[in-house]
């Protein structure tokens, strides 16, 4: 296998031209385990640990490596290795780590596009399509939208979920499918790239497991059905993997995501909600907070119907949600500060003795 195959890229082999050291082997990580990593080279596929040094100098879970990372590594056995650092990413898709105060969770490394998928039966939810499509585009990673299971559903109300998704999201392909019938396969398949890597976001039981499994030809992920007490999907992918497919395409599946929490630091929100910042650039002040200020643009284009109501709702629980994240990242930074300078004491304390 080349690197090519595995989406090495013209940027990143003139950056190992400049700073690789010699000695370093090249590879990406394809799956994650607790720390544990499956890193595929051009000649072979090696279970893989970062080094101690590299453990000890990460300021934060972004330092460590996530799958679709490229990582310069060495082999010391014949299918183990030790990373030595990550390589510079393109992308990096994030969110909040669930039930961590100021944590972040990595789900993705140097992704062109993401497909955000929902199932038109059940799970369709447009809040929840904002959401995903925040953490794309704070991530510079483009978002596809695709619609599985409309053969569960009637004409009408795929084409009422289609103007749907039109009236409030601009600029963003859609693509309405079938696993049972393979409708729809035709133009999906038409966004893949050989060398380009692509990953699936969505929660659990919308069908992305089955979508991986047609596209790939084969029987790659385990599929389930929706659990009939609780109508939600079932938890079948259980880590990150990235795949190869036939068509030259690099696919990453994920595991279902019941919380999309927002750590935007990038300007996600503002693209998400385009129409709404142009809006606020109107406002009487300007720390307006689009809520009950007078002579708020937003909330007058929201009393005309100019702007819809609940993407606006949306839009402000979100950024209420950024605000606390932000607030939480520097409390955190701030308590392992103060935590640094104690164990410096200590050290110093225990030195003397």
């Amino acid at each position: 296998m080349r690197l090519e195959d595995l989406g090495y890229y013209d940027k990143l082999d003139e950056f190992l031209k400049k700073n690789n050291p010699e000695g370093f082997e090249i590879g990406r990580v394809v799956a994650e385990h607790k720390e544990r990593y499956l890193v595929r080279t051009a000649e072979a596929e090696l279970v893989a640990e970062i080094t101690g040094n590299m453990r000890y100098t990460a300021r934060s879970r972004e330092d460590f490596p996530a799958v679709g990372d490229w990582v310069a590594l060495t082999t010391y056995d014949l299918d183990s290795a030790l990373i030595h650092k990550v390589l510079p990413r393109f992308s990096l898709i994030k969110r909040q780590a669930v039930g961590q105060f100021g944590g972040i969770q990595i789900i993705a490394a140097n992704i062109n596009n993401a497909f955000l998928v929902q199932a038109a039966d059940r799970d369709f939810n447009i809040n929840r399509l904002e959401r995903y499509l925040t953490i794309c585009n704070a991530s510079k990673v483009k978002p596809v939208i695709v619609l599985t299971k409309i053969d569960l559903i009637d004409v009408l109300r795929t084409s009422e979920i289609l103007e749907e998704i039109a009236s409030r999201i601009k600029n963003v392909p859609v693509i309405a499918l079938s696993n049972a019938s393979k409708l729809g396969y035709d133009i999906l398949n038409s966004f893949f790239e050989k060398g380009k890597t692509y990953c699936l976001l969505g929660s659990s039981g919308v069908g992305k497991s089955t979508l991986l499994n047609n596209l790939s030809g084969r029987s790659l992920m385990r599929t389930d059905s929706i659990s009939q007490s609780t109508q939600k999907g079932r938890h079948v992918t259980s880590h990150r993997e990235l795949i190869i497919l036939e068509n030259g395409g690099i696919l990453i599946d994920n595991p279902g995501m019941r919380e999309v929490g927002i750590a935007d630091s990038s300007g996600g929100l503002e693209t998400t909600f385009n129409m709404i910042f142009k809006l606020s650039q109107n406002c009487r002040f300007k720390d307006c907070t689009h809520t009950r200020e007078a002579g708020c643009s937003v909330r007058e284009a929201v009393e005309r119907g100019e702007v819809d109501k609940e993407s606006y709702e949306n839009f402000l629980k979100m950024e209420r949600e950024k605000a606390f994240f932000e607030l939480s990242l520097v409390e955190k930074r701030k308590k392992d500060k103060a935590f640094g300078k104690i164990m410096k004491n200590y050290k110093k304390e225990t030195g003397r003795k």
